[in-house]
């Protein structure tokens, strides 16, 4: 027998998408978000070109398109902070991030949005490397660099099944967002990794599904230089932090609760 298809109009689904120099993809990334989708949290943050003023002539086209404004840039995870707060505010049952710059808004989201909705999983992500054709299209220094910088977030991080780990295309549960120290998590380029460590400490169940990379006209804002020199130092600290707050902190307070 068939598996029936979930109907997704009936859950309340955000898509949250951090902007920034999207100037060129922005209109036809939002023009792609399907129907189901309940509202669109766009946070404009301070891109210097022509970002904003098209998300507010879209708004006029969707009312379920919200704009927030950053004064001064925060990076892409300070952006996500920003609309993950925004959409706590209300009634999301499942966030989705989306990047403005469309690399990812022409796949179906479905498969990232299913297991969350079933109580499967509490944060799914997307897998470039499960594709090997697709994988060709992705440009070799990136092949290289998310291979070798993947083991490292494997063991900063916990999760040894996670592929792909710095993929930005993602969603999760409400109630483990709600759990999760914003705080606490990077605001730069180093905010994937960040949630994964955040999440790992929780005992969030993650799930990979797979999904091609896309590379068109856009312009990564990463530096491939600075990921080499910023990313080591930080894998470290979220290592040894892990260690100290899952096998020897919360593992005492654990053992106290049951002892009293």
């Amino acid at each position: 027998m068939p598996k029936e298809k979930l109907d997704l109009t009936q859950y309340h689904i955000v898509v949250v998408i951090p902007a920034y120099k999207v100037e060129n993809q922005i209109a036809e990334t939002l023009a792609r978000i399907p129907s189901y989708i309940r509202q669109i949290i766009v946070v404009d943050d301070a891109s210097p070109d022509r970002t904003g003023e098209i998300i507010l002539e879209a708004k006029k086209q969707d009312e379920r398109i919200k704009l927030n404004k950053h004064d001064q840039n925060q990076g892409v995870g300070g952006a996500m902070i920003s609309g993950f707060k925004e959409a706590l505010k209300g009634n999301a049952q499942v966030i989705l991030k989306l990047d403005g710059d469309g690399q990812m808004s022409q796949y179906d989201p479905r498969p990232l949005l299913s297991p969350l909705i079933l109580g499967q999983a509490d944060y799914v992500k997307g897998n470039r490397f499960q594709d090997f054709a697709a994988l060709k299209s992705m440009p070799v220094i990136r092949q290289i660099g998310n291979m070798g910088l993947g083991f490292l977030v494997k063991a900063a991080t916990g999760y040894w099944d996670c592929f792909d780990p710095t993929n930005g295309f993602f969603a999760i549960r409400r109630e483990a967002l709600a759990l999760l120290p914003l705080e606490r998590i990077h605001k730069r380029y180093f905010f994937e990794t960040s949630m994964l460590g955040e999440l790992y400490l929780i005992g969030a169940v993650i799930r990979d599904v797979p999904y091609p990379a896309v590379y068109g006209d856009e312009k990564s804002n990463l530096s491939v230089q600075k990921t080499l020199f910023e990313f080591p130092p930080k894998l470290i600290i979220l290592f040894i932090r892990r260690m100290l707050l899952k096998n020897f902190l919360l593992n005492i307070s654990w053992r106290m609760i049951i002892v009293i």
